[in-house]
């Protein structure tokens, strides 16, 4: 992933208001990312326990989604179904979004169970390992593990339009 600016991510957000993401809080540790293992930015909102957004390059734009999750975990073993990483606890959770435009508006939301930390980009790179977890043994290729991430999340990301 390219670096990001405040402002790129600000214009981002596909399923909140300009003013909701104008007032998110942004991570201002930006310039000490490590870009070039990421395939989106992810981060949890520090004063509101249970919200989290990410940030992904989309076919044209960035695409940022804002989410809400249970905090605590259900102190089951549950996998991400961005980078197939299992975590123990409150490791994996369910983060739902509200849809993009009307669809949205309404009140219609989807989910996905994925690592609360949205650290799939540097589990599937080996980068990072799950505190009780595991990786399942694979036969694929960091590349290959990375392409699986990228294409999880496009799929999640184009369920958000539908």
């Amino acid at each position: 992933m390219q670096p990001i600016t405040e402002r790129d991510i600000r214009s981002s957000f596909i399923n909140c208001s300009k003013g909701e993401a104008k007032r998110l809080p942004v991570p201002r540790d930006l310039d000490q990312r490590p870009w070039d293992d990421l395939d989106f930015l992810g981060w949890s909102d520090p004063s509101f326990p249970g919200r989290c957004y990410f940030v992904a390059p989309g076919d044209d734009r960035l695409v940022g989604v804002a989410f809400r999750y249970e905090t605590g975990g259900s102190g089951r073993a549950q996998m991400c179904t961005i980078c197939l990483t299992t975590h123990t606890g409150g490791g994996v959770s369910l983060l739902t979004a509200h849809k993009a435009g009307e669809s949205g508006r309404r009140g219609n939301s989807v989910g996905t169970y994925m690592c609360t930390d949205l650290a799939c980009s540097l589990y599937a790179r080996g980068k990072k390992r799950p505190a009780l977890g595991s990786r399942y043994r694979e036969d694929l290729s960091t590349e290959e593990k990375v392409e699986r991430v990228r294409g999880n999340l496009s799929a999640f990301i184009s369920r958000l339009y539908s």
